[in-house]
């Protein structure tokens, strides 16, 4: 019975000394990698393309007020003719 007994200590260390290793290996790999940066949320007044925009539409409202012409689209040719479109 004091063979038997051996034998299942015996089992159970190698069994654990086996998945201890394994865990250490997947820890080392996690470890190695760089940590990414957390998302940094943005407010609509520290947003410069947001603040942009609105100084844009607020001059090209300011113009169509005044009857000038509105500002060119983004990609810098020509107006489109035709109607105006609604929104």
């Amino acid at each position: 019975m004091g063979k038997f007994l051996l034998a299942v200590a015996l089992f159970a260390a190698l069994v654990y000394g086996f998945f201890w290793l394994v865990e250490r290996r997947k820890r080392k790999a996690v470890r190695g990698r760089p940590a990414r940066p957390p998302k940094r949320v943005v407010a609509p007044d520290d947003d410069e393309d947001f603040l942009r925009e609105i100084e844009r539409r607020r001059r090209r409202e300011a113009r169509e007020g005044k009857g000038e012409k509105p500002d060119q689209p983004e990609g810098g040719g020509p107006a489109e003719s035709g109607p105006p479109k609604s929104d």
